[in-house]
């Protein structure tokens, strides 16, 4: 029972340290570089979840890049909280949040040590290296890669603890 309560106060540590580090984000507009062709101007994203703008994501290769997730998310974005840079940023930050969690749980489950679980996962998730991924809208792709590569990772694990 301790160890669950140490687990889960990592965790929320964990949670309340990217927030701290990265929630001033919310505030931050869209940026110049990518974003307006991804998302301010992009009629497909700023129309939402549609037929046509599934089909779309799902079949362009806008931006020289087929990632049909990335798109999807964007326009769920739109549609659940309209075109304002908000909630995209706020996105961004629960992805990172997630893939922060993620991976002390994955860290932990392979190394069965909590505290060097934790830095691992607190030098991840605070690190300057990130800022991009979580400040810009347009590294969408970044944050949820991350978030498949690290499910992938403890599916894997698992798999190994008991190959059937």
């Amino acid at each position: 029972m301790k160890r669950y309560l140490v687990e889960c106060a990592v965790v929320v540590g964990l949670i309340a340290g990217t927030l701290f580090v990265y929630g001033q984000t919310l505030e931050h507009g869209f940026i110049d570089f990518d974003d307006p062709f991804y998302v301010e101007h992009n009629p497909q994203v700023q129309a939402g979840l549609s037929r046509a703008s599934i089909t779309w994501s799902l079949t362009t290769m806008a931006a020289s890049n087929w990632h049909p997730l990335t798109w999807l998310s964007l326009q769920l974005d739109t549609q659940l909280f309209g075109k304002g840079p908000r909630g995209y940023h706020f996105t961004n930050l629960v992805l990172h949040c997630l893939n922060t969690i993620l991976l002390f749980i994955v860290l932990r489950a392979m190394t069965d040590a909590v505290w060097p679980s934790a830095v691992v996962a607190a030098l991840f998730a605070w690190h300057p290296l990130h800022v991009e991924s979580v400040a810009w809208v347009t590294e969408r792709k970044d944050v949820l890669s991350t978030f498949f590569w690290l499910l992938t990772m403890g599916a894997y694990f698992l798999y190994l603890r008991k190959p059937s």
